[in-house]
């Protein structure tokens, strides 16, 4: 499988809410992760993300899904990378408040630095929160 396969399946794998068991043999042990968005930014492992994520497509916006609109890989830097939409409706408890019923669509792009044996060493994530947190009722 080629570095680029092992990425699509961990992104495939972390945004269909497999969580860190589903996601974690496609990522290197001690993997770390970062992003400029206040309701992940205290998060810095892959696996603290997995979580993260799982919990909240889950439990705060049940049924929610994705779409790609762009992949690609970088072979001179190891960095594959996935531009997405995330849609979902707060129906489920969790978050700042009770379900609100709103729905977001929100646009998101994942920055997979791969190690050489083909697994996730660094994840970044860009994502621009308060437009979601707006769309999900949870700011004015």
């Amino acid at each position: 499988m080629t570095v680029f396969a092992k990425a699509q399946k961990f992104f495939h794998a972390c945004e269909s809410l497999e969580g860190w068991e589903g996601c974690q043999s496609f990522v290197a042990p001690g993997a770390t992760f970062v992003a400029q968005s206040e309701p992940i930014a205290d998060i810095v492992t892959v696996e603290g993300y997995c979580e993260w994520m799982k919990s909240f497509g889950t439990d705060v916006v049940p049924g929610c899904g994705y779409e790609i609109h762009s992949q690609s890989f970088d072979a001179d830097t190891n960095v594959a990378t996935f531009f997405g939409t995330f849609t979902g409706t707060h129906t489920g408890p969790g978050g700042p408040q009770p379900p609100s019923g709103k729905s977001v669509d929100a646009h998101y792009v994942y920055a997979l630095h791969m190690n050489a044996d083909g697994r996730v060493a660094h994840m970044v994530k860009i994502w621009n929160a308060p437009w979601s947190m707006r769309q999900l009722g949870w700011i004015d």
